[in-house]
């Protein structure tokens, strides 16, 4: 018996949505076995033209208990794997591992009263299924997620994430939730203009919100590109943060988008 074949199985493509010509989001038949935590991602799979298998990590974008399972993407020119996934429509089928994968959650934090959410691009994923988690809203008093983007198009999730604070489980702690956007090449209402590592630096994402960053109060996520990563997270230890590790949590969880 293939091993190989016991740890992966298809799904159907249930639901696509085009947010711009770089980005786009779809959904999948979720197994009723397949579990995870909120930030984990799974490995997806899709024939290429050689008919040999290519497999990319996405990020769950859903609620873990939604009977889909829906993921954001960018799209790559000439991408092994994105110039096939642009082309499939509703009812085509890809491949998923059985096992969800990752530590990029909420649980290798101590308890904090802020939960600062920074992601660029496609990063915005894993913290739509951790605000769509109940837990979320009833451990920290504020939710701060910080999307950047090129421009305006790009900001996907807009509305999605308005109405998250009407949500029946959570309405309650609904005020919780401050969203800042950053547009780096347009100017937009409301949106600043820096990239995230700079604001940090420069403290110009906390006088916008009137929210410090401290090491008492803050648990900080970052997502994104691993540039963006890499230069967030260096801003913030420059400041005295400490990576979160499960055996010795701190302030700062980290991932890389792709």
């Amino acid at each position: 018996m293939d091993d190989t074949a016991e740890k992966r199985r298809t799904a159907r493509i249930l639901w696509m949505h085009r947010w711009s010509p770089r980005l786009l989001s779809f959904r999948i038949a979720r197994d009723p076995g397949f579990r995870f935590v909120p930030g984990q991602f799974a490995r997806l799979g899709l024939i290429n033209a050689n008919g040999a298998p290519v497999w990319r990590a996405y990020s769950m974008a859903s609620a873990t208990w939604d009977d889909f399972l829906e993921f954001y993407s960018i799209v790559v020119p000439d991408g092994a794997f994105t110039s096939r996934l642009e082309q499939l429509a509703v009812g085509d089928e890809v491949m998923i591992e059985n096992q969800p994968f990752g530590f990029f959650t909420t649980n290798r934090f101590a308890d904090g009263r802020d939960l600062w959410l920074l992601g660029t691009g496609t990063g915005l994923a894993p913290y739509l299924a951790i605000l769509q988690d109940e837990s979320t809203w009833q451990r920290f008093e504020r939710l701060i997620l910080v999307h950047c983007a090129r421009n305006g198009e790009d900001l996907a999730y807009r509305s999605e994430i308005a109405a998250l604070r009407e949500h029946p489980l959570w309405a309650e702690h609904g005020h919780k939730l401050i969203y800042q956007p950053i547009a780096t090449r347009e100017s937009l209402p409301g949106a600043l203009t820096a990239r995230i590592p700079d604001l940090l630096r420069d403290r110009g994402l906390e006088d916008k919100l009137g929210i410090p960053l401290t090491l008492e109060d803050s648990r900080i996520m970052i997502c994104g590109s691993p540039a963006m990563v890499h230069d967030t997270h260096k801003a913030l230890l420059e400041r005295g943060f400490r990576l979160s590790r499960l055996a010795a949590p701190a302030q700062i969880a980290v991932e890389n988008a792709w």
